[in-house]
């Protein structure tokens, strides 16, 4: 962020310097339906260990409360339900949007809002029981909870995306990003079976963190080999995702976090050796369709956002003593430790990855907050990075924790670097729905099914410099053979494009 372009700095004395002070998760394992409980038991949980952590009784202090977007299990009024479970009325409560990044937001502005003095103590909280719910499904059992919202609707891909990826199946995270693994990945000029050990390693390490957070889903370390290897517990889904490398909402967790000032804190007896004060952080995003992005081996957003967070550390990644890089999927950590210039074998999560600790949708950020606070209070005078993204590599926050406070105001009431994410992006090339002809991919995946690959699908570019997005379909042996080669990335292969039976147009790998 230019000084140009930056807003006034906030007030950084002790009775507005923000601070993270109490983290809570609670993380319920029973398989067992007659033990499931309901997201806002899970929530009232965290948020009461969080209380605890802080040293006690600061909930009924709350003046503001934000409530992660909840997707398993949605209800009529969440804060209002909460709020009646703890005994508490804030003036402010807000059931957020959906996003994966948006735990990393709500504390930013929580920090905000204590700064200019508009709230003096602030939480989140969020919570998911997709366990639970799906056994109850599967098993035709009706759960014995607060009713659900039954008119609740979620906003998703197939709402906003391009009808052309919907059609072509590629609307759902799993299966839009490999676009990019497989782009990025040939422009690092890695083969695809350097670009997989790369992936494997990464994970292997996160199911390392995973399998001693007491928190995690999942508590077994995995090798790289078992996490890319195919198997019948580990099957294809997304090429070349395992199901090992995708992220797993299938887990009952809630995680809260409760900040105030450096003050309210002293006043209610919080020790400064607990306190995180926050820094500063910066977000942006991409175009939210993303065939209306210029490319796909990187995002402008996560690198302005990224390199952001690192201004505000001075410019070196080597000032955080942690780092918390959403990992939804394996390209995401990779694109964004190489814009950070962290080496492959850095350790990017103190939280365990959305695949082994878990992925409670729209709140994995909240556990990772709670991460790096916990590693932040045995690392004094250390900084640590908080970064989520949401939707398809889409919406960006980063935000810069540390167990000093900042040696000067770094907290800015405008954190937007959305300018210099727009100025970075080059031009979009036209997208044709009507074509035959030769074209050259871009980028692409194949999407499996239970029995196997079952059709490719290519992003290509025309002769003209268009786009296209065509099928190849899982009949075409010769040209899925040239997509599932692990020797050389079809990246910038040439093939012949013409229209299907059913309108969408297939790529022929070319001889």
């Amino acid at each position: 962020m230019s000084s140009s372009q930056q807003t006034p700095h906030v007030s950084q004395d002790a009775e507005r310097q923000p601070v993270i002070v109490g983290i809570g998760e609670f993380t319920n394992r029973s398989k067992a339906l007659e033990d499931a409980l309901e997201p806002l038991d899970l929530m009232e949980r965290a948020l009461r260990a969080a209380e605890q952590d802080a040293g006690g009784g600061l909930l009924s202090r709350l003046d503001s409360l934000d409530i992660v977007c909840e997707v398993s299990w949605p209800y009529h009024d969440a804060p209002k339900l909460l709020c009646e479970r703890l005994g508490i009325d804030p003036a402010r409560k807000v059931y957020g949007p959906v996003g994966g990044e948006s735990p990393v937001r709500y504390l930013h502005e929580a920090a905000l809002r204590i700064a200019r003095g508009e709230s003096r103590v602030g939480a989140l909280v969020g919570a998911e029981a997709q366990y639970s719910v799906s056994a109850a499904q599967k098993q035709g059992v009706d759960l014995p909870w607060t009713p659900a919202d039954t008119e609740t609707r979620i906003l998703r891909g197939p709402d906003f995306l391009h009808r052309l990826a919907v059609a072509h199946g590629v609307a759902t995270p799993t299966n839009v990003y490999p676009f990019y693994e497989n782009a990025a990945q040939a422009a690092w000029g890695q083969t695809p079976a350097e670009a997989l050990q790369e992936s494997g390693e990464l994970w292997s390490g996160y199911s390392a963190v995973a399998a001693a957070n007491p928190h995690a889903w999942l508590k077994r370390e995995q090798s790289a080999e078992e996490i890319v290897t195919p198997t019948p517990d580990n099957r294809m889904i997304a090429w070349p995702y395992t199901k090992s490398m995708v992220a797993n909402p299938l887990v009952n967790m809630g995680a809260g976090v409760i900040v105030t000032s450096v003050a309210e804190a002293r006043r209610a007896g919080v020790p400064d050796e607990r306190m995180v004060h926050i820094w500063g952080g910066a977000a942006a995003n991409e175009p939210r369709d993303y065939l209306d992005r210029d490319s796909y081996v990187r995002s402008h957003a996560q690198e302005a956002v990224l390199k952001a967070a690192l201004a505000i550390v001075g410019g070196d990644a080597s000032s955080f003593a942690m780092t918390e890089l959403y990992s939804c999927f394996p390209i995401v950590p990779k694109m964004a430790r190489r814009v950070l210039g962290l080496d492959s074998d850095a350790q990017m999560t103190s939280t365990g990855g959305l695949s082994f600790f878990g992925a409670p949708l729209n709140n994995y950020m909240t556990h990772a907050a709670c991460g790096l606070v916990r590693a932040l209070r045995d690392a004094p005078g250390r900084t640590a990075l908080l970064y989520g993204q949401g939707e398809y590599v889409t919406k960006h926050h980063a935000l810069v924790l540390a167990s000093k406070a900042a040696p000067a105001s770094t907290l800015h009431e405008n954190y937007s670097v959305q300018a210099q994410a727009d100025a970075a992006m080059g031009d979009v090339p036209p997208l044709v729905l009507d074509y035959a002809g030769p074209a050259e991919i871009e980028t692409f995946t194949v999407l499996y099914d239970r029995d196997g690959a079952r059709t490719g699908v290519v992003i290509a570019r025309t002769p003209q410099g268009e786009r296209l997005m065509a099928r190849v379909p899982g009949e075409d042996e010769q040209s899925l053979a040239v997509l599932l080669d692990t020797a050389a990335s079809p990246v910038g292969r040439q093939g012949a494009v013409a229209k299907g039976g059913d309108g969408l147009l297939l790529w022929r790998a070319g001889a």
